[in-house]
């Protein structure tokens, strides 16, 4: 029997740098109250969002994403040529095929690199970070760019009252390269099919394109609607509040780390009830900062955590070396929780 030559990775892996693109547009809560019967009070009271970006025809997908990369590679201090594989988490990039992750790897300049696209909803991000440190470590690539960007903006009903105010658009990137020593701990993933109705797409795109307009949802002008993300609302704010936190001690234990070993809590920003909810039930110490990007932001889905890896560092509120507990969680219902050390 031939004997296979085993691969020769880096013995660790972790994040080098960060980047983050929001589109220029910012929409405040009473842009959307022009279409639902609503008030910027119970916005508030209900998400925590104030304000969120929505992306122009010029940022589309690709173009946030080669922005954001373009500012993780620096931050990486490597150059675009280094990059050796390019993951990218979005669930509205309309082209089925090609990926958009080739697209972004040729407009940075990255060569040759692996790229493909993943769809896991809001747990994207770290399902992409899972598989960019095992390619680092099982040798296949040295660097590998990981991005999580979303438009949600085209998939919004703005006359549905319970999501319309929720979902924001942007990119994030993080490189992730060697180490010697580890700082991305075991990930804790999984899914619950069972729940995948909960948050799904209004309409298949095959049911939009073959069905007739009686058969399909219209708006209050009587138009066909576009497909779009729905959601019940209690039923994953229940999931969220008290199936994640387990999810978030359990990649804690993984990591062999307490609560008071954290510096940074970086959840998905889907509601602020929500992430106050995680901070109690997992009583963090008042000395671990937790992101609140949504509150100007809104719910970027795969974009979230990396963006407000971002905004953390940016403005001082993080630093270089803390050790951070991220988790994501949505559609599928799927969830991904690890402990990292931030660029």
């Amino acid at each position: 029997m031939a004997k296979i030559k085993p691969s020769k990775g880096a013995p660790y892996a972790r994040i080098l740098g960060v980047g983050g693109y929001r589109p220029t547009r910012v929409v405040p809560n009473e842009v959307i109250l022009e279409r639902i019967d609503s008030s910027d009070e119970w916005i508030r009271s209900r998400s925590g969002i104030a304000t969120r970006h929505w992306a122009s025809d010029k940022e589309t997908v690709a173009m946030m994403s080669v922005e954001a990369s373009g500012k993780a590679i620096a931050d990486a201090g490597i150059s675009p040529e280094q990059i050796g594989g390019v993951i990218v988490s979005t669930v509205s990039h309309f082209k089925q095929t090609p990926a958009v992750a080739t697209e972004i790897a040729d407009r940075i300049g990255a060569g040759k690199p692996a790229a493909f696209d993943i769809s896991a909803g809001c747990a994207g991000f770290g399902y992409g970070l899972t598989l960019a440190k095992g390619m680092v470590v099982e040798g296949s690539a040295e660097y590998v760019l990981v991005i999580g960007v979303e438009r949600l903006s085209d998939l919004t009903d703005l006359e549905d009252r319970a999501t319309a105010f929720l979902f924001g658009d942007g990119a994030g990137a993080v490189v992730v390269g060697p180490s010697d020593e580890p700082h991305i701990g075991p990930t804790v993933w999984g899914s619950e099919g069972d729940k995948s109705e909960t948050i799904k797409q209004t309409v298949a795109w095959d049911e939009f394109r073959s069905g007739e307009s009686s058969q399909l949802p219209v708006d209050s002008r009587g138009e066909v609607k576009f497909p779009a993300i729905t959601q019940e609302g209690q039923a994953v704010f229940r999931w969220a509040v008290f199936e994640m936190a387990k999810v978030a001690q359990q990649a804690l234990d993984a990591a062999g780390i307490s609560p008071d070993d954290l510096d940074v809590f970086i959840p998905h920003q889907a509601n602020m009830r929500i992430i106050d909810s995680m901070v109690k039930t997992l009583k963090l110490p008042e000395h671990v900062t937790v992101a609140r990007d949504i509150e100007t932001t809104g719910n970027t889905s795969a974009a979230s955590i990396p963006l407000a890896m971002e905004r953390l560092l940016a403005t001082g509120q993080a630093k270089s070396g803390d050790t951070a507990l991220v988790i994501g969680f949505g559609a599928g219902l799927v969830y991904a929780a690890t402990v990292v050390t931030l660029p």
